[in-house]
């Protein structure tokens, strides 16, 4: 009998690379992804062809934020642009969505609960990333004794793991991992505008071309979209 683990797909880089480390750990991936009432829905659609190349479950959900709080969510508030690494790493920026990945887990959690999931993988990663507090390997501990405490499976003793497998992993370690696991880079969306093309001056897009970069690969998304 398989493991089942419950693994949030953004449609981005890393959400996908985590699918498929899932995938190479022996579990049974079933996929979650959120519209949290985003501007744009290119990761969503980008999740949606993944899961369906590699034929696995995918439940879509829509839980708004309607309260905006950040550039993702409000047009009104300016995404970062033209930044360099070491300004992206200062502060948190206005794209942080407030407590976005405690929502997403805890919906992970209420569906592994039900499915009898033994793991959630989430893509986050603590290198190479814009700031945000609920990334980091602390957080993921915190939220793994939330669930200990607070679910029926929890105190029963049956514990769901939050796995963040590229947590300690730099950008370019994440996408030579990706093209070792077959992931389906040019598929993904990084870029924080829903553009036909990267826009290429957002912290992510300058954050994934870093990283490339770094790997010694060129990003495929960009050849596939002639950039």
């Amino acid at each position: 009998m398989k493991r089942v683990a419950i693994c949030l797909l953004s449609g981005g880089l890393d959400s996908a690379t985590a699918l498929y480390v899932a995938r190479n750990q022996g579990y049974e991936p079933i996929a979650l992804s959120i519209n949290y009432g985003q501007l744009h829905l290119k990761e969503i659609e980008s999740a949606i062809r993944i899961a369906e190349h590699i034929r696995i479950e995918h439940q879509l959900v829509s839980v708004p934020l309607p309260w905006g709080g950040s550039a993702l969510l409000d047009s009104n508030i300016p995404i970062p642009e033209e930044r360099d690494a070491s300004e992206i790493a200062q502060g948190i920026p206005s794209t942080y969505v407030p407590a976005r990945n405690t929502i997403f887990l805890s919906l992970a959690a209420s569906f592994a609960e039900v499915r009898g999931a033994e793991a959630i993988f989430i893509g986050a990663n603590m290198l190479d990333y814009s700031g945000y507090p609920d990334c980091r390997p602390e957080y993921f501990r915190a939220f793994e004794r939330l669930l200990e405490q607070g679910t029926k499976c929890g105190v029963e003793g049956k514990v769901i793991m939050i796995n963040a497998p590229l947590v300690h992993s730099k950008k370019s370690e994440i996408i030579k991992l990706a093209v070792q696991l077959g992931v389906p880079l040019e598929w993904t969306w990084s870029c924080y505008k829903g553009n036909d093309a990267p826009c290429g001056v957002c912290d992510s897009c300058i954050l994934r071309a870093k990283g490339f970069q770094e790997a010694g690969i060129q990003d495929p998304a960009l050849i596939s979209k002639n950039i």
